[in-house]
């Protein structure tokens, strides 16, 4: 599964959204020059089914493809994951510094807010309450 929205070839985006559909997998879109992956409400809880079924690699593909490298992981609809999905998230992270680019996350709910700052991840991702305020930042604005 390839991530590779672009403003400028809304086919793409729509294969990417015709395939999400069928196969349960995250969106991707840009908005601006950011790359966002999100999840709808079907992913509250980010486990090792999810992983297993695609998640992770969507979100490497998605930091691997994201051009300019600005990569944004919405998170406003998990209620819950897991170490195995703080692994990808760190794994995006590091394809996007390898990259020279910008990583966020936005949207978290207090439990996932907890277990990033538990972890202490807090202080190595930028972190935003919303997707405004983390494109605001990614663009430099």
């Amino acid at each position: 599964m390839l991530c590779s929205p672009e403003q400028d070839a809304p086919s793409r985006i729509n294969a990417i959204e015709r395939s999400m559909s069928s196969t349960r997998a995250p969106a991707a879109t840009k908005q601006q020059e950011v790359t966002i992956v999100a999840f709808g409400s079907e992913y509250e809880n980010l486990d090792e089914v999810a992983l297993d079924e695609g998640v992770g690699d969507f979100i490497l593909d998605c930091a691997r493809d994201a051009d300019p490298p600005l990569l944004l992981v919405d998170l406003s609809n998990i209620k819950f994951f897991g170490s195995s999905f703080i692994e990808t998230l760190f794994r995006a992270y590091n394809r996007m510094n390898e990259r020279d680019g910008k990583f966020a996350i936005c949207g978290l709910m207090p439990y996932c807010a907890e277990v990033i700052k538990v972890t202490h991840l807090d202080r190595m991702w930028s972190i935003f309450p919303d997707r405004g305020a983390a494109i605001k930042s990614l663009l430099g604005d």
